[in-house]
């Protein structure tokens, strides 16, 4: 545990005015991209990476988690105006914040949103804060066996809960493990799958495959959306009466419970691997509906489904980096995607960061309090602002978009090898869309491969090739006791879920 001297120390890195100026910026940069439907977090996420090389590492991390967090809130503008969720974990804000924009109260909506979307992101953080550095302690005690049984309970939880297939989410994952073997080997030092290209020695580049991946690929799908004639959707105007966008502490304190019972359920849901936002934001709006003793007047504008689905969503963007830090998974894409970041700048993300890097990090936990301020005073003035955003032109959008992704792919990955690379997983991304195959088991497959390789080799080498030895590690034993119960449930559970949809009729 970093004593007290470390975690000041952590806090005034955090609080120079490089890092503020960063930290606003890159909350204003979130709340713009996520205002704008078809821009995602993800993509904004991917194409900022390269933007931090040459940035310090925490200036870099706190601009990177400052854009997650400004998008977080952004999302829920164009879902509130003109029903269009800017990002899908704005999806359920849509239930209720359009309806109570169309009764004439959008800035009152819009405020609603902003206020219990910052409430469950900082109560996120302070349980991330909390409970990491214990975590990582625990952590530390685990040996290689224990720590490569825990990654494989990591892959078939995480390829059980993303999309509605088990078997897609295992091919994804097996594909990301297949990518990342590329390169040398790290047992024998010999080159695998580089088929005499001196550029795949040090394997293919995370930050060109991601951005291909997740920006390029969701460019071309918007693209390919963008031909078919879609009708297009009335803002809701701006001129309303003073009272109908005023709200009141009162009004806030009357929902308290509904957003503390979705902190509580978004906290919970970014701490396990694989659940994501947009989960979070719909299982804490039905719980809230269900408990409710007038559940009708939901989806008629009702502020506790607003409260109920930003409290909740937002509580997941601190709450994800509990098993990045702690045990070096990827809580989600989002948190895979600053593990490239972490990379970037020779860190290994881990429970060995708060024994190595504690300033760093603790710098870094100061950053995401300052972030959320931040969020609500870049909200609040550009409350009006943001809203234009919506009406940007996709004609220009996209152009600069993929403009960014060649730049970026360009400069980390060392030239044109990094733009070929992202075009080639642009396209692979695209189709996997097509075919339902989650581009997010094939990130974490392709980030936890490395670790788990070396992890394998050494757990094969105290053991000494006998499969045996396990039993003498009861922790691993139980923790692959759970991957096969994992299998055993969201398989079948997922395949239902997938037919009940099929089924459904569409609405």
């Amino acid at each position: 545990m970093p004593d007290l001297a470390t975690i000041l120390a952590g806090a005034a890195d955090a609080a120079t005015l490089s890092n503020l100026f960063f930290i606003i910026l890159g909350v204003a940069i979130g709340q713009v991209v996520g205002a704008i439907p078809g821009m995602t977090i993800l993509m904004a996420l991917a194409i900022a990476i390269p933007i931090t090389y040459t940035m310090d590492t925490l200036t870099a991390i706190a601009f990177l988690i400052s854009v997650n967090k400004g998008g977080t809130v952004g999302g829920a503008i164009p879902a509130i105006l003109i029903n269009t969720p800017g990002t899908p974990e704005s999806a359920a804000t849509a239930l209720d914040g359009h309806p109570m924009a169309k009764k004439g109260q959008p800035m009152k909506a819009m405020r609603y949103s902003l206020y219990y979307s910052v409430f469950g992101d900082f109560w996120s953080d302070i349980v991330l804060i909390t409970v990491a550095a214990p975590l990582a302690i625990v952590a530390l005690k685990m040996g290689p066996v224990e720590v490569t049984a825990l990654m494989v309970l990591a892959f078939t939880v995480i390829t059980g809960l993303v999309g509605n297939s088990m078997v897609k989410g295992l091919i994804a994952a097996a594909l990301g493990c297949l990518c990342a073997s590329i390169g040398l080997d790290p047992g024998q030092g010999t080159p695998r799958f580089t088929f005499g290209s001196l550029n795949l020695y040090d394997g293919l580049p995370l930050t060109a495959m991601s951005i291909g991946l997740l920006a390029v690929a969701e460019i071309f799908h918007q693209i390919a959306k963008t031909t078919k004639a879609t009708a297009a959707t009335a803002p809701i105007p701006m001129s309303v009466r003073e009272d109908d966008g005023r709200l009141t502490l009162k009004d806030l304190l009357a929902n308290r419970y509904v957003a503390l019972r979705a902190t509580v359920i978004g906290t919970l849901i970014g701490a396990i691997p694989g659940l994501g936002s947009a989960t979070a934001g719909f299982l804490s709006y039905s719980i809230t509906k269900q408990s409710a003793k007038d559940p009708e007047s939901f989806g008629t504008g009702d502020p506790r489904g607003i409260a109920a689905s930003e409290a909740a969503n937002s509580a997941v963007v601190g709450a994800n980096l509990i098993p990045l830090l702690t045990l070096g998974i990827p809580g989600n894409i989002a948190a895979a995607l600053l593990v490239s970041a972490f990379i970037i700048h020779g860190i290994q993300p881990g429970p060995l960061l708060f024994k190595e890097q504690g300033q760093l990090i603790y710098g870094m936990f100061a950053a995401m309090l300052v972030a959320n301020f931040a969020n609500l005073a870049v909200g609040q003035i550009g409350m009006r602002f943001w809203a234009f955003a919506i009406s940007a032109p996709n004609s220009v959008i996209y152009p600069a978009s993929l403009l960014l992704c060649f730049t970026g792919s360009y400069v980390t990955a060392g030239g044109l090898f990094g733009v070929m690379i992202m075009l080639i997983f642009g396209v692979a991304g695209y189709f996997m869309r097509l075919f339902a195959i989650s581009p997010i088991a094939f990130i974490i497959g392709y980030v936890l491969t490395p670790e788990l390789e070396s992890k394998l080799i050494q757990s094969v080498l105290i053991t000494r090739g006998d499969p045996w030895k396990v039993l003498d590690h009861p922790i691993a034993i139980a923790l692959l006791v759970l991957s096969v119960a994992s299998i055993v449930y969201l398989g079948p559970r997922r395949r239902k879920g997938a037919k009940k949809a099929v089924d459904q009729p569409a609405a």
